[in-house]
Parts: C-alpha cells; sequence; structure tokens
C-alpha cells in the first residue's frame, strides 16, 4: 500500500540547532529509506518565498498570490511516497524522519488507488 509523507518543518531556530534534524540527519534517513527499496517517489521543496497561490472564484476569476503567505507555523517542505504494507509500518519510517523533530511532524496519508 502507499503512503505519503508529508513533512511539515518546525520553527527554524539558527542559534538553537533543532536536535536530530542536522543536514547529516536527513541525508542518513534518505540513504536509510532510499536502500530499503520502499521508496516511490520523493522530493525537497524550494523555500517558501518561492511559492505561488492560485485560488479560482465562482464566477472563474482567477487570484495568483507570491508567497510567503501561509497563515501558520508550519511549512510543508517535502514529501516522500513510500510503498510498505501497511500504517504501521509507514508510521514507523514516519517517525524515523528527522522531519518528525524539533517541533516539526509529518503527516502519514494514504495513497488513493482508483
Amino acid at each position: 500500500m502507499k503512503y505519503m509523507l508529508l513533512i511539515n518543518a518546525g520553527e527554524l531556530d539558527t542559534e538553537n540547532a533543532p536536535v536530530g534534524c542536522e543536514p547529516e540527519d536527513w541525508m542518513r534517513f534518505d540513504k536509510e529509506i532510499t536502500d530499503s527499496g520502499v521508496v516511490v517517489a520523493s522530493e525537497s521543496l524550494a523555500d517558501l518565498v518561492t511559492a505561488t497561490r492560485v485560488q479560482v472564484a465562482n464566477d472563474g476569476k482567477r487570484t495568483v498570490t507570491d508567497g510567503p503567505f501561509a497563515e501558520t507555523r508550519e511549512v510543508l517542505g517535502g514529501f516522500y511516497v513510500i510503498d510498505v504494507p501497511d500504517l504501521d509500518v509507514a508510521l514507523d519510517w514516519a517517525a524515523k524522519c528527522p522531519g518528525s523533530r524539533a517541533g516539526g511532524s509529518v503527516v502519514v496519508r494514504p495513497v488513493a488507488d482508483f
């Protein structure tokens, strides 16, 4: 079964580096999850300031807003799509992800199969 791990970064504090969330931790996790053979796709997203939001009103009028525009402290930083036997295994991978530390979180969602 496929699951998407949506990685939401916590608050960035350059003076107090988040424990377990340094670049080396990300490289180690990425190697482990990739080497395990469960990764279907993964990407890191560019900085929030490069984002553009598109909304279309009921009358068809399009509104385009350049970022940053998040009204939350969490920022979607990237994702993994993994193919694992069940939700428990997906949750295990989410817990290993450095993005689940330092105020961040990993949202696990099943990928719909139509």
